[in-house]
C-alpha cells in the first residue's frame, strides 16, 4: 500500500439543528486515503455515511455545522479554504463526487454530452471541440458509445446514466473519486457491468476512490481498505483481509453473521436484533451497546475510544482485548437471540 497520503480527515463532527433537539450525525470521524487505493465506508442507512462525504464536498444545507481538526487534500488545507476558491480549484479538478440516486442527477432536458463539457469548460480553458473530444474520450472509458453524446438522459437505461454520472466525475483527472452508493437501485447483472467498469478505470487512471455502500459484497469485492460506521462513528477500519478474517467490534462481528460465504455453504445466517440509534440529543455511551450481547455496565455511559491493533487496524470498543472469545461467541444464533 502506497504511504503517499491523498486525504487527511480527523475528528470530524457534524451536527443538525432540529426542534427535536441537535442530531449528531458524525462523530469523532478520522481516517486517510492513500494514493490509488479504494477506500470503503460501510454501514446501516441513516449511520452517517452520506453525511459524512457531503462534508468534506461542503454540500450539506446551512442547518449542518461542520468541525474538524485537519481536513487536508493532498496536502491543501480544506478547512479555512474560501468557498470560492474551493469550488474553484478543489470540486471537479481535485475531488469528484459520484452522488447517490446519481441515475436522477443528470439534467433531463439538457443532452448528456454537453452537461459533461459544460463541468470540463467550467473548470479549464479549453475550447468547445477539445471539451467535446474530452467527453467523447470519456464516454470510452466508461464504455458508452462516442456516438450517444448528443442523447439525452430518458434515452439511457439506469446503467448507462450510472456510467454517464461516473465520467463526469473523471472529467477532469481528479485525485480523489468519492461514489456514494454507485450501484444502488440497479438490477444484479447491471450492478456486475458497473464494478467491473469501475475496476477497469481504476487500472488505467492514477485517481483514489471512496467507494460509500450498505452493501457488504460491493465492499470486501472493490476495497483495499474498509471502515464500518455506525451510529454516525467509524467503530472500525482496517483492510479488507484482516476486516473480514480478523474482525474485532461486535458490530462487525454481527455484520459478519449476516453475509453469506461460498465456503460455507448451508450455513444460517444470523442478523443483529434491533434497529439503529436515532442520533437525535446528547451522544452517551457507544451507540451500539444496545444491541450488543456482548456490552458492559460502562458500554451505556462512556464512548470509548479508538484503540490500534495493527498499522491499519483500528477499534472503537472496551471490549476489543477479549475479541478472540467475543469472535466465537457470536458465531452462535444463542448469543443474539438473547438480546430479544
Amino acid at each position: 500500500m502506497s504511504n503517499n497520503r491523498v486525504l487527511r480527515v480527523k475528528n470530524l463532527n457534524v451536527r443538525y439543528q432540529t426542534q427535536q433537539g441537535p442530531v449528531h450525525a458524525v462523530n469523532d470521524v478520522s481516517f486517510d486515503v492513500f494514493q490509488d487505493e479504494v477506500f470503503g465506508i460501510a454501514g446501516e442507512s441513516g449511520c452517517g455515511k452520506s453525511t459524512l462525504i457531503r462534508a468534506l464536498m461542503r454540500l450539506l444545507p446551512d442547518s449542518a455545522e461542520v468541525t474538524a481538526n485537519e481536513i487536508t487534500l493532498s496536502g491543501q488545507n480544506l478547512e479555512s479554504m474560501p468557498e470560492r476558491r474551493f469550488r474553484e480549484e478543489v470540486l471537479w479538478s481535485k475531488m469528484s463526487l459520484v452522488p447517490q440516486s446519481a441515475m436522477n442527477s443528470l439534467n433531463p432536458v439538457y443532452r448528456v454530452g454537453n452537461q459533461i463539457m459544460e463541468a470540463i469548460q467550467a473548470h479549464s480553458s479549453k475550447t468547445n471541440a477539445q471539451a467535446r473530444e474530452r467527453t467523447a474520450h470519456l464516454f470510452d472509458i466508461v464504455g458508452l458509445q462516442p456516438d450517444l453524446m448528443d442523447n439525452y438522459p430518458h434515452e439511457f437505461s439506469g446503467g448507462m446514466r450510472q456510467r454517464a454520472m461516473i465520467a463526469m466525475s473523471l472529467a477532469l483527472d481528479p485525485g480523489l473519486i468519492i461514489m456514494d452508493e454507485p450501484t444502488t437501485g440497479l438490477d444484479v447483472l447491471v450492478q456486475e457491468r458497473i464494478l467491473r467498469r469501475i475496476r477497469e478505470i481504476r487500472e488505467e487512471i492514477s485517481s483514489s476512490i471512496i467507494l460509500i455502500t450498505h452493501d457488504i459484497a460491493v465492499i470486501a469485492e472493490m476495497s483495499d481498505r474498509i471502515a464500518v460506521m455506525y451510529g454516525g462513528y467509524f467503530m472500525e477500519q482496517a483492510t479488507a483481509i484482516d476486516l473480514f478474517e480478523t474482525p474485532s467490534h461486535p458490530y462487525t462481528l454481527g455484520l459478519k453473521n449476516a453475509f453469506p460465504s461460498i465456503r460455507r455453504k448451508g450455513q444460517e445466517l444470523i442478523s443483529i436484533p434491533g434497529s439503529p440509534p436515532t442520533l437525535i440529543g446528547e451522544c452517551k455511551g457507544c451507540p451500539f451497546w444496545e444491541r450488543c450481547p456482548f456490552s458492559v455496565e460502562h458500554c451505556s455511559n462512556e464512548t470509548p475510544a479508538i484503540e490500534k491493533l495493527a498499522q491499519y487496524h483500528e477499534v472503537r470498543c472496551f471490549r476489543h482485548k477479549d475479541t478472540p472469545q467475543l469472535r466465537e461467541l457470536a458465531s452462535k444464533k444463542g448469543t443474539w437471540l438473547s438480546l430479544d
